[in-house]
């Protein structure tokens, strides 16, 4: 297959690159599963941006987004990008909402948005619909790019492995030329053929044993890159969501991973221990509205020193139906599995949900290697830091797709004729067999995420990080040996890619001998200006 772009991934960041690329060529989009299964689909507080004046909070500026933004970076932000960016989010706004976006207005206003709250934002500028923006921001982007003849989408195709000019024995300039991809419904492979590559795969919360992340969320973007020979940087900095909800009884990944929004803290839920007690004024002056890094470190504390099974979110002092309301997705989700958020506190636990670092490119989403373009969780633009704000990844998630496609048009464009390129082989499938012991995966793949859960959580211990380094680097032995001698299927390819992932996290944080933002260490408790920098990675 040949198409002028290849994007793999359907999340916001896909979605909005491939209906401008659409604009000016053929596009080829590629999901492992279906169209909506992504993180951003299951976003639920919404989108943070700063409106035009008359319907901002008033005293509200970009600045003071910029400030909130480095301020919960823990100082390592690039505070180029994070202005880049943050600058752009009201052509943002305005393109989501002319796309079919339908935000929550005020009541009884025709253009005045309702605008939530979330932790470390010093003013309410986050625009969501109701608890479910992301699904519907997906929905919207989803239903116009399946509309568009020049999209065409390959759904449950998982991308294997991006082809590059290195790694075919070309001595000149790295380039991508495009991808390896498996047909899950005929385990066949193919070679999908492109100049321009895309990779908007999302994060990798799986590593870990509990997120709020769906299942697909094991790495791939980020692992792939790295096999590529793309720059890594800051994947110790792995941003644990405060409030998931905790139900031992859970018997299905929907229970397991429920998320309950910051935005409920927003709009003045309350955490509290097991004794009713709200904890959180002995951590931060903010309360239970401090950055998640400080809340999720608390949680954990506070478990730790009582021996509880988790903590509260209480919104029972809020007005009858008011999470009805507001939250309905929340709400009904949490009546499902019997608890009426109203009327009893809401068992909460952190989990790992959001990857700050990833694979480096610019506010452009360029990598270092030529065609090849990283935007959303997988990127690391700078933005983030050592700590996400609360919604700004949605928002960089369409930032850097509209600025990417400028800046690829403008190096790689259409009309201009690219170097030629090197004969790509068909994928060999030598004399490899289907895995005959599926239980050897599936084990590997536990071990590893309650080994990252272990070792490599909220607090970390140098000793820790070693016994899972070591640990890791059998385990990638073990899957290495189990992916040449067998046919490939997408269990083997996310344990492949899990491994990668978790073993670059454990590498940047061994790498850091302090604790920033969201890498917490006893060893190092404090913070280190000689180590104010990005954690990178090259594979070569």
């Amino acid at each position: 297959m040949k198409s002028d772009f290849l994007v793999i991934g359907t999340g916001i960041a896909g979605l909005s690159f491939a209906l401008r690329a659409a604009q000016h060529g053929t596009v080829s989009i590629i999901t492992k599963g279906k169209p909506m299964d992504s993180n951003t689909a299951w976003a639920q507080g919404g989108i943070a941006g700063v409106l035009p004046k008359g319907l901002r909070e008033k005293g509200d500026s970009i600045e003071h987004h910029i400030d909130d933004t480095l301020d919960a970076g823990a100082g390592l932000c690039d505070e180029a990008a994070v202005r880049t960016i943050l600058s752009e989010a009201g052509q943002t706004l305005e393109e989501l909402i002319t796309c079919g976006v339908d935000f929550d207005k005020e009541a009884g206003s025709h253009n005045a948005y309702s605008l939530g709250k979330e932790g470390g934002h010093s003013y309410r500028r986050i625009l969501h619909a109701k608890d479910t923006t992301g699904r519907e921001i997906a929905e919207s982007l989803l239903e116009a790019a399946q509309l568009n003849e020049n999209i065409t989408f390959y759904e449950q195709h998982f991308a294997i492995d991006l082809i590059t000019s290195r790694k075919l024995g070309t001595v000149s300039e790295d380039r991508v030329l495009g991808a390896y991809v498996l047909d899950e419904s005929t385990g066949k492979v193919h070679r999908f053929r492109s100049d321009r590559v895309i990779l908007a795969t999302g994060g990798c919360g799986k590593v870990y044993l509990y997120t709020t992340n769906p299942d697909g969320s094991t790495g791939d973007g980020v692992a792939m890159a790295w096999r590529a020979g793309a720059t890594i940087a800051n994947m110790e900095f792995v941003q644990f969501h405060p409030t998931c909800f905790y139900n031992p009884a859970a018997t299905g990944a929907k229970a397991r991973s429920f998320l309950v929004s910051e935005a409920v803290r927003g709009e003045g839920g309350i955490l509290r221990d097991e004794n009713g007690d709200e904890f959180m004024k002995k951590y931060d002056d903010r309360k239970s509205l401090a950055p998640r890094d400080i809340v999720a470190r608390a949680i954990d504390h506070e478990i730790k020193k009582t021996g509880a099974q988790c903590v509260y979110l209480d919104v029972t002092h809020k007005p009858e139906g008011f999470m009805q309301e507001r939250f309905p997705h929340i709400y009904n989700t949490l009546l499902e599995f019997g608890l009426d958020c109203e009327k009893t506190p809401i068992p909460v636990v952190p989990a790992a949900h959001y990857q700050c670092g990833g694979v480096v490119t610019d506010t452009d989403g360029r990598t270092d290697i030529r065609g090849l373009f990283a935007i959303g969780e997988v990127a690391c633009t700078g933005l983030h830091g050592a700590n996400r704000l609360a919604s700004n990844s949605l928002l960089e998630g369409h930032v850097v797709a509209r600025r990417s496609l400028e800046k690829m048009l403008s190096l790689h464009p259409l009309d201009k004729p690219s170097p030629e390129a090197p004969d790509i082989p068909q994928w060999e499938y030598g004399d490899t067999a289907p895995p005959d012991e599926l239980v050897v995966i599936y084990h590997n793949w536990d071990e590893i995420r309650r080994l990252m859960w272990d070792y490599v959580s909220i607090v970390r211990t140098s000793n820790r990080l070693d016994r899972a380094a070591n640990r890791l680097s059998n385990l990638r032995r073990e899957v290495r040996n189990f992916y040449w001698g067998h046919r490939v299927t997408s269990d083997i390819l996310e344990l492949r890619n899990l491994v990668a992932t978790a073993s670059l996290v454990v590498d940047c944080a061994l790498r850091r001998h302090e604790s920033r933002g969201i890498h917490y260490t006893l060893d190092f408790p404090q913070k280190d200006e000689r180590h104010k920098k990005p954690t990178t990675l090259r594979r070569f």
